[in-house]
C-alpha cells in the first residue's frame, strides 16, 4: 500500500508518497523514485499527437436482434452512449468520441441461445432466431490515451453482459502507433533469449521442477543438478512454486543458482532459470533484485494474477528476461460463446513487456485443440506493427503433456524452431533418468528438422527409442 502526504511548494500543492519496497519519499511527478525505480511513462503524450489514430477490436457475437443494431449497442455502450441519450450527448461529440462500426460479416443463425439470460427485441416472436456475426469495431485513441489497461476497459469491459447478446467474444485488437510509443514491448523476445540460453537453430529445451510443491530448497537445487547435467537449456518454476515455508524463496534461489553458476563455469553456458517472482509489485521488484544478483537471467510471473500496469512496472525496472505464464487462460478461452481469442490476449501483454509466452501445446492435457495452439504461437511470432524494429516478437512456449512425440508434428505445423520446448513428466519419465530424458527431446528435435521419421531416426539412437516405448504406451 503507498503512503500518501501532501505539502506545499511555492503555493503549489504537491503529493509525496512512500514506496514500501525502499520506503523513501517520492516527488510524484517523478516517473523514477529515489531509488531508481521506474513507476510510470511521464514522456509527453499530448492528445493533438495521436488525434487521428483509432484502435480496432474484432468480436464474434450471436443475437436475436438484428445485427446493425446489435453493433451500434456495442459502440455505444463503450463510447458515448447508453440506454437512452443523454443531455450534452451532442452531435459533435458523438462525431469526435463515438466508436464506430467499421464492418458487420453475418454467419449462421441457431434457433437457441448459446448462453443463459439473452433478451430479444420486442415484439420479437415466441420462437427468436440468434444471429451470428463477426463485427469490427474502432475507437478514437483520443478516448482512452495509449493506455493498455484503459483499452482492455474499452474493448473487453462491460460488453460481455449486454442482455441483447447470447455471445460475445474479443478475437483480435489492432493497436495505433501510439501503443507503441508508449509501451517498451520485449526486452529480449526470441534472439535475446537465444543468446542468453546459448542456443541457436534448434528449439530451447526446456523443463518444469516436478512435483510442482513439496520439495525443499536442496530437494529443488538436486532435480535441477541432474537437469544441467542432463544438458537443459531452460528450467521453470511451476507457477504454485512461490514463497511458501517449505521452500522459501530466496532460500530456494540460492540453492538452484548455485548449481547453475556452477555448471556455467565448468561449460561456459548458463541455464536459463525461471524462478517465479510472482507476489505484489514491491515483492516483485525485490525479488528481481535477488534474482540478478545471483546471477539469474529470467524471472517469471503469472500475468492474470499481477495484472497489466504491475506487468508494465516489472518490465521498466527489469534488467532480466520476463517468462510469462497464463495460468487461469481458460476461464477466458474454454466456452467458444464469450471471453476472448488468445489472439488478442497475448498483444497485451507483449507490449507490456513479457518475452516468453505460454501457448499450451499439441496433442495437450487441456482442452485446446491443436489448430488453436499452432495459431497461437504463430501469431507470438508475427510483428504487431509494420514499421521495423520493433514488431514485439516474442519466444512461444510449448508445453502440457510434451514428449519426443510431438516434435516433428509441432515443427511441421509451425515451421520454426524459435519456441521453447518444455517437457515435465516428457523429461522427468523417461526410463533411462532425466538426462536421457532430454537427449531424446533433442534427438526428437533432429529428426523432425532433418525430415527423418521418428522410429528410423530412433535406431540409432538409444535414448529416443526407449522415450518412444514409454510415452507411446502412456
Amino acid at each position: 500500500m503507498f503512503l500518501f502526504s501532501k505539502f506545499a511548494l511555492q503555493g503549489e500543492v504537491k503529493w509525496t508518497f512512500i514506496i514500501p519496497c525502499c520506503g523513501i519519499q517520492c516527488d510524484s511527478a517523478r516517473s523514477v523514485c529515489a531509488r531508481g525505480l521506474r513507476w510510470y511513462d511521464r514522456s509527453p503524450m499530448h492528445a493533438e499527437s495521436f488525434e487521428d489514430e483509432r484502435v480496432q477490436a474484432r468480436y464474434w457475437i450471436e443475437t436475436a436482434y438484428p445485427l446493425q443494431q446489435a453493433a451500434e449497442i456495442m459502440a455505444g455502450e463503450q463510447s458515448t452512449g447508453t440506454f437512452v441519450r443523454v443531455p450534452g450527448e451532442t452531435d459533435e461529440l458523438r462525431q469526435r468520441h463515438a466508436a464506430r462500426v467499421e464492418s458487420i460479416e453475418e454467419r449462421e443463425s441457431v434457433t437457441s441461445p448459446s448462453l443463459p439470460g439473452a433478451g430479444a427485441p420486442k415484439p420479437g416472436g415466441s420462437h427468436p432466431v440468434y444471429r451470428r456475426a463477426e463485427v469490427t469495431l474502432s475507437w478514437p485513441v483520443s478516448n482512452m490515451g495509449p493506455s493498455l489497461p484503459n483499452l482492455l476497459a474499452t474493448v473487453a469491459g462491460n460488453l460481455f453482459e449486454l442482455k441483447p447478446f447470447s455471445g460475445l467474444k474479443l478475437l483480435d485488437v489492432t493497436f495505433s502507433t501510439s501503443f507503441r510509443q508508449r509501451y517498451p514491448g520485449p526486452q529480449f523476445g526470441v534472439e535475446g533469449t537465444r543468446r542468453l540460453c546459448g542456443v541457436f537453430e534448434r528449439p530451447v529445451i526446456g523443463t518444469i521442477i516436478k512435483p510442482s510443491v513439496g520439495l525443499s530448497p536442496q530437494a529443488t537445487a538436486e532435480a535441477v543438478e541432474a537437469l544441467a547435467e542432463g544438458g537443459i537449456d531452460f528450467i521453470k518454476d511451476d507457477e504454485l512454486q512461490a514463497d511458501g515455508p517449505h521452500c522459501p524463496f530466496e532460500e530456494r534461489l540460492r540453492a538452484v543458482m548455485r548449481v547453475i553458476n556452477r555448471h556455467a563455469d565448468k561449460t561456459g553456458r548458463k541455464i536459463m532459470y525461471a524462478c517465479n517472482i510472482t507476489g505484489e509489485i514491491d515483492e516483485m521488484l525485490r525479488r528481481h533484485d535477488v534474482v540478478e544478483a545471483a546471477g539469474g537471467t529470467c524471472v517469471m510471473v503469472s500475468l492474470n494474477s499481477v495484472g497489466l500496469p504491475a506487468l508494465t512496472v516489472l518490465r521498466r525496472n527489469c534488467r532480466l528476461a520476463i517468462h510469462g505464464h497464463r495460468n487461469g487462460w481458460g476461464i477466458y478461452s474454454r466456452s467458444p460463446a464469450i471471453g476472448m481469442s488468445y489472439i488478442a490476449y497475448q498483444k497485451f501483454w507483449r507490449l507490456a513487456g513479457v518475452d516468453h509466452m505460454h501457448v499450451n501445446g499439441l496433442r495437450n492435457k487441456f482442452c485446446e485443440d491443436d489448430a488453436s495452439v499452432i495459431a497461437s504461437a504463430r501469431e507470438c511470432l508475427t510483428p504487431m506493427f509494420p514499421e521495423p524494429g520493433r514488431g514485439c516478437e516474442v519466444m512461444p512456449v510449448f508445453s502440457s503433456g510434451q514428449s519426443v512425440l510431438q516434435a516433428a508434428d509441432t515443427y511441421q505445423a509451425l515451421g520454426s524452431t524459435d519456441l521453447i520446448f518444455a517437457c515435465g513428466g516428457g523429461i522427468a519419465a523417461h526410463p533411462g533418468g532425466v538426462g536421457a530424458g532430454v537427449r531424446a527431446i533433442r534427438q526428437a528435435w533432429e529428426a523432425a528438422v532433418e525430415g527423418v521419421p521418428l522410429s528410423e531416426y530412433a535406431q540409432n539412437h538409444q535414448e529416443l527409442q526407449q522415450a518412444i516405448g514409454r510415452f507411446a504406451a502412456a
